[in-house]
């Protein structure tokens, strides 16, 4: 079995789920689908592989790659650690004002 087939495992098995439920769940018509993907055999396409992370609420990056942070992920501009750069130089932080009210259609906080 492959890592993603184990994860996929582990969350059905973790939710008590059988394969048929998630199969339905993601619009599939044949269980023996979803179960080929938790034996390994194929794997899903793009847009069902997020389905899947949506029905079990983690980021797709978790299935594929087991991230260890499961959640979902929203960017967040109002990060304090985030530099911006523009051509390898820091953007000051008046100039990174003035972007912050164009991407608000010019409103000002």
């Amino acid at each position: 079995m492959s890592e993603f087939s184990t994860r996929l495992t582990d969350l059905r098995e973790n939710k008590g789920w059988s394969k048929t439920y998630v199969a339905k769940a993601v619009g599939l018509k044949s269980m023996q689908t979803y179960a080929n993907w938790e034996y390994g055999r194929t794997e899903p396409d793009f847009e069902t592989l997020t389905k899947i992370a949506k029905l079990f609420n983690v980021s797709t990056d978790y299935l594929l790659s087991g991230n260890k942070d499961k959640q979902p992920k929203e960017a967040d501009l109002a990060d304090k650690e985030t530099i911006f750069t523009y051509e390898g130089k820091e953007i000051p932080p008046e100039d990174l004002e003035y972007m912050k009210r164009i991407l608000l259609g010019g409103q000002h906080k």
